[in-house]
């Protein structure tokens, strides 16, 4: 006969990227983050702000929940540093909401730097006046209870991504964009070609360019067949 099964699971420490390396992520749009990383990283497309202002970038303190329940939620802001963002898997459960106002605030009072969720939220008018920002896949009045079991600072999948805690999260209007740590470097170089390439394209759209140069060519070449 087996004992009773614990409910939470906590990894308390994990490396954060440099501040400096984060430093340099904020106020990036993602769209830029994802063409640095080859046109992949960001999260499900149902994930948006509950206020299109709202953008941050920081690294993950994860929470896996089960549906409707939100147990893992306050270790977890209780194990955050300042500037971490709390990343809440629920499964994309839609029964009710993970988080509310008052947690929203606890997490602002912790000095965290945004709340995550492939889940729903609640009090909507209590969470924006926070002031901090919050992702999540829709809005439900209805309640989560706290049985668990539950994982903090291990693992989570969110849709098809693997988001492990310390990852450097982005988001902003378009949505929320995942960097592996130990891909940012690579990621950083990579920004500094997006950017030049991105300054020159809007100054050619801005001049009068109608579509892409190589457009002419393709049209004339064999890899296009005309049906009249």
């Amino acid at each position: 006969m087996i004992g009773k099964p614990v409910s939470l699971i906590v990894r308390k420490h994990f490396e954060r990227p440099d501040i400096e390396k984060l430093k340099m992520f904020q106020g990036v749009a993602t769209g830029f983050v994802v063409d640095a990383q080859n046109g992949t990283g960001a999260l499900d497309r149902k994930i948006k702000p509950v206020d299109p202002e709202m953008k941050f970038a920081g690294p993950a303190m994860t929470a896996d929940a089960e549906p409707r329940d939100y147990l893992p939620v306050q270790p977890a802001i209780a194990l955050s540093k300042p500037g971490d963002v709390l990343v809440i898997a629920t499964g994309g459960y839609e029964g009710a909401a993970v988080i509310g106002d008052n947690v929203a605030m606890m997490a602002k009072n912790q000095g965290l730097a945004a709340i995550v969720t492939d889940g729903l939220v609640r009090d909507i008018e209590g969470v924006l006046a926070t002031g901090i920002p919050v992702f999540c896949c829709g809005v439900s009045p209805n309640s989560p209870y706290a049985r668990g079991p539950g994982r903090v600072g291990l693992p989570i999948a969110i849709s098809r991504s693997v988001i492990q805690p310390g990852d450097v999260i982005i988001g902003d209007r378009d949505g929320v964009v995942v960097i592996s740590r130990d891909e940012i470097d690579a990621v950083i170089e990579s920004l500094k070609s997006v950017r030049e390439k991105e300054i020159e394209l809007e100054s050619k759209v801005k001049a009068g360019l109608c579509y892409a140069p190589w457009v002419d060519d393709y049209l004339q070449s064999t890899q296009t067949r005309y049906l009249d």
